[in-house]
C-alpha cells in the first residue's frame, strides 16, 4: 500500500516548496531529475526567481555584477508552476493547504518549506525609516544602497561587525567611502570564529581604514528636518555624522506565518530530523512536510546530535537536495543530512573559509602560518577532538581538516605539519562570547535538543 501510494505520488502527486531561493530551487531539480512528473508549485514573497544572494555584499556594492543578473544557474527545466510576489500566511496540516498573502489556497501531498531568513530592522521603527538607513537581504535592498553609495556619501555607519557588515565595510573602504564600524562585542566576527581570530579581523578593518569601533552599542539613529538620517549615537556618548547607516545585526527566520500552524517553529527555525523531516510542535515527526536551508534546525552526529541552523549556502543545498530525495522516497531508501557545514568570505583582499562549527570550539591552535602575517589555519577543539577550522588566505588544508572532523580527530592536534612557531605550539582559549548576550549572530546557531523548543529572546543591540 505504501509503495502503491508513493508511486502514485512521483507519477501525479502535488508538492509545493514556500520558499523560492536557493533551497527551493535545487529542491525543484532534484525532485525532477529523481522522477517526480506530478504538479510542482513554487511559492515566493518577492516578485523575482530564485537569485543568489552572496554577491550582493560583495560584487553587487562594487558595481562588478548587476542586482538584475544575480539569477541562479538553472541544472535543468523544473516545469513549476510559480506564485511569485505572493507571501504564505498560514498553513493548515489537517487539510494540507498552504493560504497565500492573496487569499488564494495552494493544496499538497508533500511541502517543503524553505523560507529562509530575512534581515533584522533597526528595532526603533521611526528611526529605521529615516531616508538613508539601510538593510541588506534581497536584491531591492542591495540596488538601493548601491545607488547610494554611487551617489558619494559623506560617511557610512555599519551597525554590526559580522561578516555581512565586514563586507559592506570592505566594499566602501575599496569604493573610497568614509566608512564607521560599530560592534558591542570586543572585535569583528567574534560570534562566528572567537575572538582570537576577531582580533586579526579588527587589525584587516584597521588597516584598511575603516574607523572600528568595539565594546560600544548604539542608542539612537538621528534624522534632520526633512527625515534623512544625519547621525549616530553610540553607548559611549560620541556621536557620528553619517548620511547612510547600514544594520546589520544579523538575520531573523521565516517561521511567524506558521504560528498556530502546529509544527515545532520558532525565532530558532523549524526542527526537523536528520532526514528533514519537519516536527510538530509536540515533537512528533511528520512524513508529509519537510524543511531545508537557513529556516531548518536539524540534529547532526557529528556535533552531538545538537540541532544546529545553518545559514550556508552549500548547506542549503546539500539540504535541499536530500530533503527533495527523501519526499519522493520509501523509508528505506531515504538519506540523512550529514553536511558538514562551511562557509566563506572576502573582505579586505583576504579570502576567509571556515569548516565544522567554530563556535562550539573552546580552544583554538594556530596549526599553519601566522596571525601576523593574515595566512593562517586555525583548529578548534571541543572536549578533545577536532571540532572546526578556519583559513586566512590558506584554504588548501581544509579539506584535511574537513576529513579531521568527520573522524572525530583528538585535539590538541599533534600532526607534523603543524606549524611550530611560538603561537601554534599550544591551544588557547577561542574567546568566544557568552552565547546568551547578542552580538552579530553566527552562521552556525547551537539550538538544543528538544525539537519542540521554540523559545528565544533577542535583545537588540541599541
Amino acid at each position: 500500500m505504501a509503495a502503491d501510494y508513493l508511486d502514485r505520488l512521483r507519477r501525479e502527486g502535488r508538492i509545493v516548496i514556500v520558499g523560492a531561493s536557493l533551497a527551493g530551487l535545487r529542491a525543484a531539480e532534484t525532485l525532477r531529475a529523481e522522477g517526480f512528473t506530478g504538479s510542482l508549485t513554487m511559492i515566493g514573497d518577492e516578485p523575482y526567481e530564485p537569485y543568489d544572494r552572496p554577491p550582493l555584499s560583495k560584487a553587487v556594492l562594487l558595481g562588478k555584477a548587476s542586482p538584475q543578473h544575480t539569477e541562479l544557474p538553472r541544472r535543468r527545466e523544473i516545469d513549476a508552476k510559480w506564485r511569485l510576489g505572493v507571501a504564505a500566511t498560514g498553513l493548515d496540516l489537517a487539510a494540507k493547504r498552504v493560504r497565500l498573502a492573496d487569499g488564494d489556497e495552494v493544496e499538497y501531498d508533500r511541502l517543503l518549506i524553505a523560507t529562509g531568513v530575512r534581515a533584522r530592522p533597526w528595532p526603533k521603527e521611526a528611526e529605521a525609516q529615516l531616508d538613508g538607513v539601510f538593510v541588506l537581504r534581497t536584491r531591492d535592498d542591495a540596488a538601493a544602497l548601491y545607488r547610494r553609495l554611487r551617489a558619494g556619501p559623506r560617511r557610512v555607519f555599519v551597525i554590526g561587525a559580522g561578516f555581512t557588515g565586514s563586507e559592506i565595510a570592505s566594499a566602501c573602504r575599496e569604493m573610497g567611502v568614509a566608512v564607521t564600524v560599530a560592534e558591542r562585542a570586543g572585535a569583528p566576527l567574534v560570534g562566528a570564529l572567537g575572538g582570537v581570530i576577531g582580533a586579526v579581523a579588527a587589525q584587516l578593518h584597521q588597516d584598511n581604514g575603516v574607523d572600528l569601533r568595539t565594546g560600544v552599542m548604539v542608542t539612537a539613529l538621528e534624522g534632520d528636518s526633512v527625515g534623512r538620517v544625519r547621525a549616530v549615537h553610540l553607548s559611549d556618548e560620541s556621536v557620528v555624522e553619517s548620511d547612510v547607516v547600514i544594520v546589520s545585526l544579523g538575520a531573523t527566520r521565516n517561521t511567524e506565518w506558521l504560528a498556530g500552524s502546529g509544527l515545532g517553529a520558532g525565532p530558532r527555525g523549524i526542527a526537523c530530523d536528520a532526514g528533514c523531516r519537519a516536527f510538530d510542535f509536540r515533537g512528533i515527526v511528520t512524513d508529509d512536510v519537510f524543511v531545508a536551508g537557513d529556516v531548518a534546525r536539524s540534529p547532526h552526529a557529528l556535533f552531538g546530535y545538537q540541532f544546529l541552523s545553518l545559514e550556508h549556502w552549500g548547506n542549503a543545498v546539500a539540504q535541499a537536495e536530500v530533503a527533495a530525495h527523501n519526499m519522493i522516497s520509501p523509508g528505506a531508501e531515504r538519506r540523512p543530512h550529514l553536511w558538514v557545514p562551511a562557509f566563506w568570505s572576502s573582505q579586505f583582499r583576504v579570502n576567509i573559509k571556515s569548516v565544522g562549527v567554530p563556535p562550539m570550539g573552546e580552544e583554538i591552535m594556530i596549526t599553519q602560518g601566522s596571525l601576523a602575517e593574515r595566512r593562517f589555519v586555525g583548529v578548534y577543539g571541543w572536549q578533545g577532538r577536532v571540532i572546526a577550522a578556519v583559513s586566512f588566505d590558506n584554504t588548501r588544508w581544509l579539506e584535511f581538516y574537513q576529513r579531521q572532523i568527520e573522524m572525530g580527530a583528538p585535539f590538541p592536534v599533534e600532526y607534523p605539519t603543524v606549524d611550530r612557531r611560538p603561537e601554534g605550539r599550544q591551544p588557547v582559549p577561542a574567546g568566544f562570547p557568552d552565547p546568551s548576550l547578542p552580538t552579530h549572530a553566527p552562521t552556525v546557531t547551537l539550538s538544543g535538543y528538544s525539537p519542540a523548543d521554540r523559545q528565544l529572546v533577542f535583545t537588540p543591540a541599541h
